[in-house]
């Protein structure tokens, strides 16, 4: 059958698309349609899990589910895009079209997504000069060619060609960043050019200083939000009486950030809000149906008041569908409120029962190498005459330690420390003397008149994912003093804890005897068959941990989370071992508990004023 075509906004000749709009009215496959969807992102959900999660947030109500594309998942280095494994974005789609799904995509490039960068790859945005999401042609070149792997396969699973894909997204909330218009056009017309035919769709807050940076004429507008439905669908009506309206995120949670509390919204405000968007003939995505987990360090970070602010490990959202993939009570409110929309014709999907999980249970731990020596033995040296940023050691996350030796007189001097992005643990021969925050810091440190080994152990707590501040380096950006003068002659070692393999983790463990108060610690977990859990370090501090070769994330005991979720399939029945990096302070015990603590709560939902 030959389809029919539309021109697009560049004069090319696209294909009629599933999803059309007429007078205001959303239509599929020119009958009236709404979409129902909820954001379920492949990412942060294990890849065993996705057919599981999707047929929960089927049976919320949905038609229809929505994920973002985040570019350095995919690309860790320039020119090795993968889609394998866990970035298997074919088969995510597949199995939502199974679960019968419409699906629609987000490719970004930019997706915010509280994920680290907002998705940019760390090897793009840390070259000198870059302008991300602008027309800076080293930009746009860098985009063309990741399009270049992507796009053709979003377009091989679009609708027209059989596949679930019914809509794609151009850039992402473009206007509450810039005002660049042409590169805005530049996205649409990269994804036209490569394939995509089905509806194109421009999501931004819904004000006319966000609506009037990010939209394009001819391309549907959308609007993200969290509260006065009515006010943001009169204000997109009055612009454009001819499209409909469509909340593209609806914030019926929110995540959180280390340190505050656990931010949540109740089942009647979520499903009064949602209410009144259908009851304007709207549809509506849930921001987020599932939020999953940001395992190993994805985590993003925001920049706010002046403040730096990491994300946590837990991407729960207070979500309808719960981390561990639990049906809340705000499931059961929100899907009451979908099903009052329905037509009564297709039956209600059966409820599927909550996941099991392993009893509760302690396991003792075993302390293995010590610190800052066991780091230090882990990675070879790179010597410089001043300090290298992550980006410069070619280096996204993790630890960089970094050792210089000054010759201080004796007496206290004042050392500080500016640039700093984000942690740093400082260490005068061997002995613990500071822990610094980020841009300017300062401690004191006694001379003796002889050389002193300084060591500053710097831990990047996540990209910043939203506002100006997007591409910002990481390391010690600025410098080091004693006094007024700098410290030259440095040596770093690389350690970034999410691309070790199997035989660096166990080279980390083992590369030096126990000792002192933190560095790593093992323990063992036999299991005759996996199920979910959730982890508890009761007594640790900070660091990191691995369920066998798998980062699963960070914790922190400033909170608010004090559990992190354990997935089933990160275990094999037979023995398992727990890896933990303690950076500050070892426990007695890790406790495996059947409930997840993600810290006090604070009721919370975002508005645009």
């Amino acid at each position: 059958m030959t389809l029919p075509s539309i021109p697009s906004a560049t004069g090319a000749v696209r294909a009629a698309a599933t999803l059309t709009y007429s007078g205001g009215t959303l239509l599929r496959a020119g009958r009236a349609h709404r979409v129902l969807s909820g954001s379920l992102h492949y990412f942060r959900v294990h890849p065993d899990q996705w057919a599981d999660r999707l047929e929960r947030v089927a049976a919320l109500g949905l038609n229809t589910v929505d994920t973002y594309v985040p570019w350095n998942f995919h690309e860790r280095r320039p020119g090795e895009a993968r889609f394998d494994g866990w970035r298997d974005l074919a088969r995510f789609a597949g199995l939502a079209q199974r679960t019968g799904l419409d699906l629609m995509l987000r490719p970004g490039p930019y997706i915010c997504a509280e994920w680290d960068n907002g998705g940019l790859p760390a090897w793009l945005t840390g070259v000198p000069g870059m302008r991300p999401r602008t027309s800076h042609r080293p930009y746009l070149d860098a985009v063309g060619r990741w399009f270049d792997v992507l796009v053709p396969r979003i377009a091989a699973l679009q609708a027209v060609h059989g596949g679930p894909v019914v809509a794609v997204q151009i850039e992402n909330e473009y206007g509450s960043y810039g005002d660049d218009r042409a590169y805005v056009r530049w996205v649409r017309d990269a994804l036209v050019d490569r394939g995509v035919t089905e509806l194109l769709y421009t999501a931004d807050g819904p004000t006319p200083l966000m609506q009037d940076g990010g939209t394009l004429p001819g391309e549907l507008a959308t609007a993200t939000l969290g509260s006065r439905p009515d006010e943001a669908a009169a204000l997109l009506r009055s612009r454009r009486p001819e499209e409909p309206f469509l909340c593209a995120e609806f914030w019926n949670g929110w995540f959180d950030h280390w340190g505050e509390k656990h931010h949540v919204r109740s089942s009647g405000s979520a499903a009064r809000d949602v209410g009144g968007i259908l009851d304007t003939g709207g549809s509506v995505s849930l921001y987020m149906a599932h939020g999953g987990t940001n395992f190993g360090l994805w985590a993003g970070a925001n920049h706010e008041g002046g403040s730096y602010l990491p994300t946590v490990t837990s991407y729960d959202s207070d979500a309808p569908v719960a981390e561990h993939g639990a049906l809340t009570p705000k499931f059961h409110a929100l899907r009451e409120t979908f099903a009052a929309v329905g037509d009564g014709s297709a039956p209600r999907r059966p409820l599927p029962a909550d996941p099991p999980l392993l009893p509760p249970r302690t396991l003792p731990v075993t302390r293995r190498g010590e610190l800052v020596p066991a780091l230090r033995a882990t990675a070879e040296p790179v010597h410089a005459p001043a300090q290298l940023s992550f980006e410069e050691l070619g280096q996204s996350a993790g630890l960089v330690l970094y050792t210089a030796r000054p010759l201080l007189p004796r007496g206290e001097h004042e050392v500080t420390v500016t640039g700093l992005h984000d942690r740093a643990q400082v260490f005068a021969d061997g002995l613990p003397v500071a822990v610094l925050d980020r841009e300017t810091s300062s401690f004191s440190l006694t001379g003796k008149g002889t050389r002193t080994r300084l060591e500053l152990l710097v831990e990047n707590q996540g990209r910043i994912n939203y506002g100006p501040l997007l591409g910002q380096g990481k390391g010690i950006l600025g410098g080091v003093r004693v006094e007024r003068r700098l410290v030259h002659g440095w040596t770093m070692h690389r350690l970034p804890l999410d691309e070790w393999s199997p035989r660096d983790l166990a080279r980390a463990v083992s590369a030096t005897p126990a000792g002192g108060t933190a560095g790593f610690a093992t323990a063992s977990l036999d299991l005759t068959g996996p199920a979910d859990t959730f982890l508890a370090l009761p007594g640790f501090a900070k660091g990191f941990v691995w369920v066998n070769d798998a980062l699963l994330g960070r914790y922190w005991e400033v909170g608010p989370q004090t559990t992190l979720y354990l997935p089933g399939p990160f275990l094999r029945p037979g023995p398992n071992t727990l890896t933990v990096l303690e950076l500050e302070r070892f426990g007695e015990h890790l406790a495996l508990v059947d409930r997840p603590d993600l810290g006090p709560t604070e009721e919370y939902v975002e508005t645009f004023d």
